[in-house]
C-alpha cells in the first residue's frame, strides 16, 4: 500500500482548527499521521508525551483529523 505524505501546512491548519475547539489539548499534539494498514489507512495524532486520556482527548484527535482529510481533500 502507497503512504500518504502530510503536508505540514494542512497539518498546521487540521491542528489550529481542533484546538479552537479544544484549546486544553493543542500544546501537546504534534502532527496528523496516517499508517498504512493491509486495506486504508489508520489515522492518528502524534503527542509529544503520553496521550492525555478522556473522551475529550479522542474528540480532539478526530476534529484534528477530519479537518485535515477535509482540506487535503482525501476521502474514505
Amino acid at each position: 500500500m502507497q503512504s500518504i505524505e502530510i503536508d505540514p501546512e494542512l497539518n498546521r491548519l487540521a491542528l489550529a482548527e481542533a484546538a479552537h475547539q479544544f484549546p486544553e489539548f493543542a500544546e501537546h499534539a504534534l502532527r496528523v499521521v496516517a499508517r498504512p494498514l493491509s486495506t486504508g489507512f489508520a489515522w492518528q495524532l502524534e503527542w509529544k508525551e503520553s496521550p492525555p486520556s478522556g473522551q475529550q482527548a479522542w474528540e480532539f484527535q478526530n476534529t484534528a483529523i477530519r479537518a485535515y482529510k477535509r482540506l487535503a481533500s482525501i476521502l474514505d
